[in-house]
């Protein structure tokens, strides 16, 4: 771990270096000697120091470029990321709203099919009882027709003449 954080210190280029100072402040008045043998050094080693910090501005501008494209690449991504899912949300709502169109379709037909057999069944019922209305109607008749017949011969006191229909008579 200790060749991992080496490895992560070595790369890195310190974020800002302060310009070298071009003049001393002047806090108190020096000689006039001493300032003019201050300033010859200083112009002899700008040369080099200037070199340095372009040196570190330039790759600070480097960084910079490299951040501001992974960035920029980075959104990019994001950006077709975002735009693939909204699409899939869009394509997913149009198919269950089509879905639901379907369902809803059906669910009418069902409705209207059950209705239909609902009314098959009540118009089956109604033959079935009118049927049997018309069958307890013709027993009703027969019966009351055996029992004129039956009153006719009591009346009468003689038998009938076919006593089983098999039998003749």
């Amino acid at each position: 771990m200790a060749e991992e954080e080496s490895h992560k210190v070595e790369p890195e280029v310190p974020a800002e270096e302060p310009p070298p100072a071009a003049e001393p402040p002047i806090a108190s008045a020096p000689d006039v000697a001493e300032v003019k043998s201050v300033i010859p050094p200083q112009v002899t080693e700008e040369t080099p120091e200037d070199s340095k910090a372009l040196a570190v501005v330039e790759s600070e501008i480097s960084l910079n470029e490299k951040h501001k494209s992974t960035c920029d690449v980075s959104n990019r991504a994001q950006k077709k990321v975002s735009t693939i899912g909204s699409w899939e949300n869009a394509k997913q709502a149009e198919v269950e709203s089509e879905l639901k169109k379907v369902e809803e379709k059906l669910e009418r037909k069902k409705a209207e099919y059950a209705e239909r057999m609902k009314n098959k069944i009540a118009l089956i019922h109604k033959e079935a009882e009118e049927k049997r209305a018309m069958v307890e109607a013709k027993r009703g008749e027969e019966l009351l027709k055996a029992e004129e017949i039956a009153a006719k011969y009591r009346a009468s006191g003689l038998a009938p003449k076919k006593l089983l229909g098999w039998f003749g008579g």
